[in-house]
């Protein structure tokens, strides 16, 4: 049996906030070639994740709040926010499943935020994401300035 507790998340929280990208996972897949990939995503506010969407292979993801507030946002091909949902058990509104070969992205509202991710697998950091090109870079200038920009559009305040 694998044991999601608050232990464990005050232990992967931690390390989130000690790391220079701002998040940890921990994943309980024990393999890349795992069929189906499942992770603890430990994120603290301003942790930029590019937006990306996964195809060839595609693949579906699924993200569920375990604590703190999450936005999930989905793209178009030019990087118009086409959807988006705060997860927030406090309002009821726990997970968000986003389809293959469609961008997206998930932005932390609160510290100590973790997200239960599921994922279509096998892992291969080869193809796993095909990244938006009319978004920055991760650790590139501008990154977090764009991600303040896009919470600014949902008004959204972190």
């Amino acid at each position: 049996m694998i044991k999601i507790d608050r232990g464990l998340l005050d232990r992967v929280s931690g390390e989130a906030r000690v790391s220079a990208r701002l998040r940890k996972n921990y994943n309980f897949h024990t393999e890349y070639s795992d069929p189906l990939q499942r992770l603890l995503n430990a994120m603290e506010p301003l942790s930029y994740v590019q937006p990306h969407k996964h195809e060839d292979p595609d693949k579906r993801e699924a993200f569920l709040v375990l604590r703190g507030r999450v936005v999930v946002l989905e793209f178009d091909e030019s990087g118009h926010i086409t959807g988006h949902m705060l997860l927030d058990p406090a309002t009821g509104s726990f997970g968000a499943e986003i389809s293959e070969r469609t961008y997206h992205m998930i932005i932390a509202i609160d510290p100590g935020t973790i997200v239960y991710e599921v994922k279509d697998g096998p892992y291969s950091p080869i193809d796993d994401k095909n990244f938006a090109a009319w978004a920055p870079k991760e650790g590139e200038a501008g990154a977090v300035d764009y991600l303040k920009g896009l919470l600014k559009k949902m008004n959204i305040e972190y």
